[in-house]
């Protein structure tokens, strides 16, 4: 359904524009802060960027699909800790660490209780948070599965995350609901605070759900 092109529809449309102008320009400034090998890939990126600005002012309207896609997109972009590439080696993957992440609510356990709580904790956290309208809106037929992956750092605090192909209303949903993640009491392994990288699979359609996984490998 198309909007009427009129009086509120322009100013929404201008909004628009700058919202697409706002993007260009953070994606044209990061840019100049990469390797030559770098810049001529997002130089294609930025170039595609702009076709899909042209087409829109060409048409002259968006539907309510395209503009929640462009605003999702802009949320994804805007924050750096949703464009992990795990080149480092700094982290631990979850399943090797003696001591699990500390959620609220999980103290005194045994170190298989700590885990199992931890597992339990945060998919009840992301299925409370998720806004179904989300997955609801995009009409499926059965279930989609999609890998998040995120980092809880030497300090308890969320960071790192990246969630793998998926919708891009659905990617920003996720990141947006990993970022409300609360601070937790770190990792410990041979007596010491760890970093760990953690994988979540996110199961969505008409109603969601989570399952904590282990990975053998760090995410491409």
């Amino acid at each position: 359904m198309k909007y009427k092109f009129n009086r509120k529809t322009k100013f929404e449309f201008q909004n628009l524009r700058v919202i697409s102008t706002i993007f260009i320009g953070l994606l044209c400034f990061s840019c100049n802060e990469e390797s030559n090998a770098l810049k001529n890939t997002e130089s294609d990126l930025i170039k595609k960027i702009n076709a899909v600005q042209e087409q829109v002012m060409a048409q002259g309207n968006m539907t309510e699909v395209e503009e929640q896609a462009l605003l999702s997109l802009c949320s994804i972009v805007s924050h750096d800790d949703g464009l992990a590439t795990y080149t480092t080696d700094n982290s631990m993957i979850l399943k090797d660490v003696e001591i699990a992440p500390v959620y609220h609510g999980c103290e005194e356990l045994s170190r298989a209780e700590t885990r199992e709580c931890f597992n339990n904790k945060i998919s009840t956290f992301i299925k409370r948070e998720f806004n179904l309208n989300v997955s609801n809106d995009l009409n499926l037929s059965e279930l989609k599965l999609v890998e998040a992956f995120f980092i809880i750092n030497e300090n308890g605090n969320l960071t790192g995350m990246k969630v793998r192909d998926s919708e891009v209303t659905v990617q920003a949903e996720i990141l947006r609901v990993l970022r409300k993640m609360p601070v937790m009491k770190p990792a410990t392994h041979n007596g010491a605070s760890v970093s760990v990288l953690c994988s979540i699979i996110v199961k969505y359609g008409n109603n969601i759900a989570v399952d904590v996984v282990y990975i053998p490998e760090r995410p491409d």
